[in-house]
């Protein structure tokens, strides 16, 4: 049997691209593929890109002129581009970009191995299309290794919300739910392997319908499977938290206590423009029910600052809705705009009026952040041991709500649970000893 060729793949963006990334690898895992850290070692690199970012394009050209050396030195070497990118520019990067043998939209990756077999064969390959066959159905059976203790599991792709700022339905398409017998099974077996914690993915993850109780009947049947410890999912819109899913957060016991549910906006005006179909004090009541069920539930959002036509009122508005919330994480950034969406062609807000309050919005939202994690300290909590920490001795894992924690725990096992008493706070994690 001849030696194994290696794969490296570099993985932008958000988790559905880590979950997308493992299944491309295994895909080419079929085709005598074995994982390399080492670009410069690799038989084939796959760049699987985002579009989310400012300027997502131009990096991913910048990163493969970085790669051009490497293809001049081994001719043999394949580079190929995946993911959101490749969905939108498919046609120009294989004109921009020589150096690329195959382009793949992230709904077609279940053909990678017929598309390696072609460009090994002299061939370029482009497949960019929406195919109608579940890409999930055609990749092969999982392979059978060891898991870490923490894994993706995609369940929804796509999105039919088309906010004015977003270009997840032009490059993952409409919404599509996997079948949650299909979502079942790749589950336990993941717990087979050593998984203990699954987090559901989906662009809109709670607009799951591939369950006859959408995702807050996934989530039960989950709750059941015998070895899973913990659940969780992202990312939500508001409009689809729906009762069910609410009650799940009250009584499914491995459902964690924390929920990333953005808002973008405190004002009504901007959310409008945005077309996001709820307003500031709608998800406030929402928060409210949520609270209701789960009290000690944290949460995280998603803000953008300096939307088109965003006045200082607008902004006034978000900084009210996020002290009226207190977030325990949030992710917030000044707007860029995608070619092809509505908000692109509209009058932009002076980039230094937005980077100003930028940095106010992510200092208030960086005082609550750090008061939650503050009022951690003397209280007991588990945490699910992830990895080895940098100290001899020490180990590192989640909290239920998601917090980093570090405890000296010399004899605990990776994958296992433990209550730890939480003795510190530090800039971006907890500090505890095994209670």
């Amino acid at each position: 049997m001849g030696e194994a060729k290696k794969l490296f793949i570099k993985t932008y963006g958000c988790q559905m691209n880590v979950y997308d990334s493992e299944r491309m690898a295994e895909a080419l895992g079929g085709q005598g593929y074995v994982a390399t850290d080492r670009a410069d070692e690799a038989d084939m690199i796959l760049l699987n890109t985002c579009h989310i970012r400012e300027k997502a394009a131009e990096k991913v050209y910048s990163e493969l002129g970085r790669m051009k050396p490497l293809k001049e030195a081994r001719p043999d070497l394949k580079i190929g581009v995946a993911g959101c990118v490749a969905q939108a520019e498919g046609e120009e990067i294989m004109r921009r970009a020589p150096v690329v043998d195959l382009v793949v939209g992230p709904q077609s990756y279940h053909r990678l191995p017929e598309m390696e077999t072609a460009v090994r064969q002299g061939a370029r390959a482009l497949d960019t299309d929406f195919p109608e066959e579940d890409k999930f159905a055609h990749l092969k059976a999982r392979p059978k290794a060891a898991r870490a203790p923490s894994a993706f599991l995609t369940v929804q792709e796509g999105c039919d919300k088309f906010c004015a700022f977003c270009v997840v339905p032009y490059t993952r398409g409409a919404e599509v739910s996997r079948p949650a017998d299909r979502v079942l099974s790749e589950a336990r077996d993941l717990v087979e392997r050593g998984v203990r914690e699954i987090t559901l993915l989906g662009q809109n993850v709670n607009a799951y319908h591939g369950h006859d109780g959408s995702l807050a009947g996934l989530i039960r049947d989950l709750d059941r499977i015998e070895g899973l410890a913990r659940i969780r999912y992202t990312t939500s819109h508001p409009n689809d938290m729906d009762d069910a899913l609410i009650a799940a957060h009250a009584d499914c016991e491995k459902l964690m206590p924390y929920l990333h549910l953005p808002v973008q906006s405190g004002s009504d005006r901007v959310l409008k423009a945005m077309n996001r179909k709820h307003t500031a004090e709608s998800y406030l009541r929402l928060i409210e029910r949520i609270r209701a069920a789960r009290p000690d539930i944290l949460l995280s959002g998603d803000f953008i600052v300096g939307f088109p036509g965003e006045t200082d009122q607008d902004f006034e508005d978000t900084l009210s809705l996020v002290r009226a919330v207190e977030y325990g994480q949030c992710y917030s950034f000044k707007y860029s705009t995608r070619p092809g969406t509505p908000a692109a062609e509209r009058a932009q807000v002076e980039d230094g009026v937005a980077t100003e309050r930028l940095h106010r919005l992510q200092a208030l939202l960086g005082e609550q952040q750090r008061r939650i994690q503050d009022a951690m300290v003397g209280r007991v909590v588990k945490v699910l041991f992830e990895k080895p920490g940098r100290l001899p001795g020490q180990m590192g894992g989640k909290s239920d709500h998601l917090h980093a924690v570090h405890v000296q725990a010399p004899d605990a096992a990776v994958g296992s649970i433990a209550p730890v008493r939480i003795t510190e706070s530090g800039a971006n994690s907890l500090g505890g000893v095994l209670a």
